[in-house]
């Protein structure tokens, strides 16, 4: 169990290092960001990198969303559930930390919403509270059935990653004007804590929303997609 946490930490660490780093550190570079687009790159990357790298060990969650959703779906261990949700959740702050410590040493450096997720006026479009959610559960959950799917044993070897951290890409195309893109608690948690905005005081909405969404991404594949077996 020790290799899985291990593997969980780091793998979340960078997660939240490449994702959060490419919004705070190059997006925001003075006409040389690379903008929406290539922190949701950025954010896919990290994910097919990892899940090459160590998801042979864990299972490449490296977000608790992810957790729930394959428990409920059967493919994980419940007792394992809140081991992997602490050492995902530690890593994501340990990476947010080592970003901040970078990020503080340019001059005039502010952290303002330090790549956080948020909602109203905290959400980059302004989007309302009705939106973020709606938009974070069905995200979370379209990424689950991504997730079981290309991880099932008919499906072709070797190319999970790859559709994971494409999955991931669009999902960040698609909400980072709503929400910034959480559909993971711990990524959420991490920035939060450093943001000097009242993020932390709509994180419960990207604990309640990623976690509502991989539980229902999880049983619509048990009940309506998963392949039968022979």
């Amino acid at each position: 169990m020790s290799k899985k946490l291990a593997a969980e930490f780091f793998g979340t660490f960078w997660l939240v290092f490449g994702g959060c780093g490419s919004a705070v550190l190059a997006a925001a570079f003075p006409h040389l960001g690379i903008g929406f687009a290539g922190v949701a790159l950025a954010f896919g990357l990290t994910v097919l990198t990892m899940a090459y790298a160590v998801g042979g060990i864990s299972g490449g969650h490296f977000n608790p969303a992810v957790t729930l959703g394959v428990a409920v779906a059967g493919r994980f261990a419940w007792r394992d559930v809140l081991p992997y949700w602490v050492a995902q959740v530690i890593g994501g702050i340990a990476a947010a930390a080592v970003l901040y410590t970078i990020a503080s040493g340019a001059p005039g450096f502010e952290a303002g919403g330090f790549a956080s997720n948020g909602y109203g006026d905290l959400s980059p479009g302004h989007y309302g509270l009705a939106s973020a959610a709606l938009i974070e559960i069905t995200l979370t959950a379209g990424f689950l059935i991504v997730i079981l799917g290309s991880t099932h044993k008919l499906a072709p070897t070797g190319f999970a990653p790859l559709a994971i951290g494409l999955a991931l890409t669009l999902i960040h195309l698609i909400s980072i004007p709503v929400t910034n893109t959480s559909v993971n608690p711990a990524r959420s948690t991490a920035a939060a804590l450093f943001a000097h905005t009242d993020a932390l005081g709509q994180l419960w909405l990207f604990w309640v929303a990623p976690l509502i969404g991989g539980a229902i991404g999880a049983i619509l594949w048990k009940l309506l997609l998963a392949p039968e077996p022979k």
